[in-house]
């Protein structure tokens, strides 16, 4: 069964993957297709079983990650408080993912509380990785002596005259 090789599901109960198996429907996807735009209602999150998918942030794709790694999930907005997904995700190559409604897997972890708290727990480490990797390919594609504030974007010159 491959959610349980997905990192959010390790350790999880068996009981736990059996009911999250029972929720989850496999999905395949196009070159080109758009699986959620950013502001769509985060409903659903997903596990890529085969294939790569492009994140975007910003109207011009200011932020950019791949996701290319099999097991590995995106689409967390509806899992952690967000109404509206934050980013696009458009798939670059034929994809196999997984797709899990968040309503549904939220009541499963009601019923199985340490299973649910693992798995926010990997979730909240997953969160933790992909910002490392998006500040670290930030600060290395920024421009020497330039500032940018991170809640706006704006570049300003701290260069001395």
């Amino acid at each position: 069964m491959f959610v349980q090789e997905a990192d959010l599901f390790k350790g999880l109960s068996q009981e736990t993957i059996s009911e999250v198996s029972k929720i989850m429907v496999e999905q395949s996807s196009g070159k080109g297709d758009v699986l959620f735009n950013e502001g769509d209602p985060a409903e659903n999150f997903y596990v890529l079983m085969e294939g790569r998918v492009r994140l975007s942030i910003g109207r011009g794709g200011e932020i950019e990650y791949t996701v290319s790694s099999p097991g590995e999930a995106f689409g967390w907005s509806s899992l952690v408080g967000r109404d509206v997904y934050t980013a696009e995700a458009e798939c670059l190559t034929p994809c196999r993912l997984i797709k899990i409604e968040r309503e549904s897997l939220n009541k499963i972890f009601e019923k199985q509380p340490a299973s649910g708290m693992l798995f926010f727990r990997q979730l909240a480490g997953a969160i933790g990785q992909r910002l490392i990797y998006t500040y670290n390919t930030f600060l290395s594609q920024r421009t020497p002596g330039t500032d940018t504030s991170y809640g706006t974007g704006q570049v300003t010159d701290t260069s001395e005259d």
